[in-house]
C-alpha cells in the first residue's frame, strides 16, 4: 500500500506562487501515474493535474492550464505541483493520489486513483 504525504501548502497573496510536494513510500512509485486534486470548503473534490508513470504525459484542468505544472522525480519518489499566478479561487485543500494500476495512462477520474494523501491547505488572499 502506497502512502502519500503532501507538503508545501500555506498562505499566499493573489499572484503569488507555491510548490506542493507529495512524497510516496511503500510502493513502486515509478510505475504509477499520479494526480493532484483539490477540495474547496463546501464543494466537491475536483481534478487539478495528472502525470503518467514515466513523466512524459500530463493533463490539467482548465482552471490550471498555463498556471500550474505537474512534475515528478522518480528517484525521489516525489510528485510536485508548481502553482503560479495564484487566485483566491485556488483556495482549497490539495490532495495527491496514486493510480490504482501500474503503467496506466494519466487520467483525471477520481475512481482511477487508489491511495490518497492527507491533504495540504492552500489559501490565496486577495
Amino acid at each position: 500500500q502506497v502512502q502519500l504525504v503532501e507538503s508545501g501548502g500555506g498562505l499566499v497573496q493573489a499572484g503569488g506562487s507555491l510548490r506542493l510536494s507529495c512524497a510516496a513510500s511503500g510502493g513502486t512509485f515509478s510505475s504509477y501515474s499520479m494526480g493532484w486534486f483539490r477540495q474547496a470548503s463546501g464543494k466537491e473534490r475536483e481534478f487539478v493535474a495528472t502525470i503518467n508513470w514515466s513523466g512524459d504525459s500530463t493533463d490539467y484542468a482548465d482552471s490550471g492550464k498555463g498556471r500550474f505544472t505537474i512534475s515528478r522525480d522518480n528517484a525521489k519518489n516525489t510528485v510536485y505541483l508548481q502553482m503560479n499566478s495564484l487566485k483566491p479561487e485556488d483556495t482549497a485543500v490539495y490532495y495527491c493520489a496514486v493510480h490504482k494500476k501500474p503503467f496506466a495512462i494519466a487520467t483525471h477520474r477520481e475512481a482511477d486513483f487508489g491511495s490518497w494523501g492527507q491533504g495540504t491547505q492552500v489559501t490565496v488572499s486577495s
